[in-house]
């Protein structure tokens, strides 16, 4: 998962696309990139790190120019050193810059495809390379004519064409304008914004509407699956949808966990679904009959915290803040290696043992992965003097890899893969474990004004929403995305970066 922005404007967008990408860094604290266009001049910084310390002041000096880019990364099984940091860029044709969230399905047959085909040259093994490559490829065709809006949106349709998975792009061809599109299944989450100024309209695209928010911008609508648009360097706005939407399936672990729950997408408040998700888990809760006993709800900080709220209120018992977060920690379930998860677990949460000793604890988490956080939750609770301890996860169990963008473990990583709740709660140590269904998820997600009724549930169902996806492939990602092969990634990772500046132009 990733954050994507784009920009143009009336004035200097570089202060602005740093100020949105601290706004998404919750996407994303692997790797920081912005590129802008200073009149055709290509302005450039990446490198790993969280955007505070890839940005210094003699960088965004050098990020001249009225329209931009920036990308935010998280950390993947592919994903070596800041020569794969976003955003990346060809120079021919035009001179393209390109970043994107999500994932390709088909990427090893595109990357072969472009080498023995259309003889371009990858330097990495990123799909955002690929994504790049192909775009730069359909635009190269119509070359010899003067760049328009319907050649772009033409080369647009071949990249639809040619290229499967969940994605959501931003691109800017230098001296002529930025494109965005999403993928045709609507996967990824991608908003267009835009902002009036003394010079005219301004436009930003970006991958949640709290990024438009914080810099000013009005949420004009969601790009829609199989769309893309087009904004010229003056202001000049178009859209076509160039394929026909094969559906419109957002993820829906966008609302259980990735987005900021300020955030609007595809119509829909991540906060009200995750207030639902509360209000379902509760009424699961008491239908079970398991509510007597509890003492306090107290949720696992921060995503839980709206559903744990509804939680409480519905069971009419208090609820507390028992876990203080250090905010400097990374998300635990994608970092690589179960020894820094435990231990970036213990410096992320602390417990305030005079709210759960004594007591009955209901904690409250969005999710079950790994269970790597869960256990030594819960151990932690023990420890702190909880009479007992029970667990509620506002989520359906996670049991299938997630192919569209989200770096989830390997099917066999997944604690809940082949396991009973039963089982589950004895491995993770609670008196007794509750998960929400599937069913209520998307009731809550899907609320009745919404027009959005079906979503990607591929992590909780196995059901993918693109027509492509075999045992072949998922086996294939399970033995990339593994812990021994992260650990290698890892250890060359480091090898790599020992002398490897990091990357910056004007």
């Amino acid at each position: 998962m990733c954050g994507i922005v784009g920009l143009v404007s009336k004035q200097a967008v570089n202060q602005e696309l740093y100020d949105a990408l601290t706004v998404l860094q919750h996407r994303g604290q692997d790797a920081s990139g912005i590129m802008t266009d200073d009149q055709g001049v290509l302005c450039l910084r990446k490198s790993n790190g969280l955007v505070t310390d890839v940005f210094s002041e003699k960088h965004m000096l050098r990020l001249q120019g009225n329209m931009g880019i920036g990308h935010v990364r998280y950390p993947t099984a592919g994903s070596l050193s800041s020569i794969e940091a976003q955003p990346f860029y060809v120079n021919s044709p035009y001179g393209i810059c390109l970043a994107h969230n999500g994932n390709l399905v088909n990427t090893d047959k595109l990357r072969q495809h472009l080498n023995l085909v259309d003889r371009r040259h990858l330097n990495t093994q990123s799909d955002t390379e690929v994504l790049l490559n192909l775009f730069a490829h359909e635009l190269q065709k119509n070359y010899k004519q003067e760049l328009t809006a319907e050649s772009v949106f033409r080369a647009v349709r071949g990249v639809f064409e040619n290229s499967s998975g969940g994605y959501a792009v931003v691109s800017m061809i230098l001296n002529k304008g930025l494109v965005a599109f999403r993928d045709p299944n609507g996967i990824r989450p991608i908003v267009i914004g835009t902002r009036e100024s003394d010079q005219g309209t301004e436009y930003m695209v970006a991958s949640e509407s709290v990024a438009l928010d914080v810099l000013g911008y009005n949420l004009l609508r969601d790009i829609l699956p199989g769309e893309a648009i087009y904004i010229d360097t003056d202001g000049n706005f178009s859209s076509q949808q160039c394929v026909e939407p094969k559906s419109h399936t957002p993820c829906i672990f966008e609302f259980v966990y990735f987005a900021r729950p300020d955030s609007i997408i595809d119509g829909i408040s991540v906060y009200k679904s995750r207030l639902r998700m509360g209000d379902n888990l509760a009424q699961s809760i008491i239908a079970k009959g398991l509510h007597h006993d509890v003492d306090v709800v107290i949720p696992i900080p921060d995503t839980s915290r709206t559903s744990a709220l509804q939680v409480a209120h519905h069971l009419g018992v208090k609820y507390r803040e028992g876990f203080i977060k250090n905010r400097y920690i990374g998300r635990t379930f994608i970092m690589p290696g179960q020894a820094i998860r435990q231990k970036s677990v213990r410096q992320k949460l602390n417990p305030i043992d005079l709210e759960i000793r004594d007591k009955n604890v209901l904690l409250v988490d969005d999710s079950i992965v790994r269970g790597t956080t869960s256990r030594q939750i819960i151990q932690m609770a023990r420890r702190s003097g909880a009479k007992k301890v029970f667990f509620a996860s506002a989520a359906p169990p996670v049991k299938y890899p997630n192919v569209y963008g989200i770096d989830m473990p390997a099917a066999n990583e997944l604690i809940a893969s082949n396991k009973s709740d039963g089982e589950l709660a004895e491995i993770i140590g609670a008196d007794w474990l509750l998960y929400q269904t599937l069913e209520d998820l998307i009731k809550a997600v899907a609320f009745e004004e919404s027009e959005i009724q079906s979503f990607d549930t591929s992590c909780f169902s196995g059901e993918y929403v693109t027509d492509d996806i075999t045992e072949k492939y998922l086996k294939i990602i399970e033995l990339r995305r593994n812990d021994a092969a992260k650990a290698e990634l890892e250890q060359a990772r480091k090898q790599l970066e020992i002398n490897e500046p990091s990357i910056s132009i004007n």
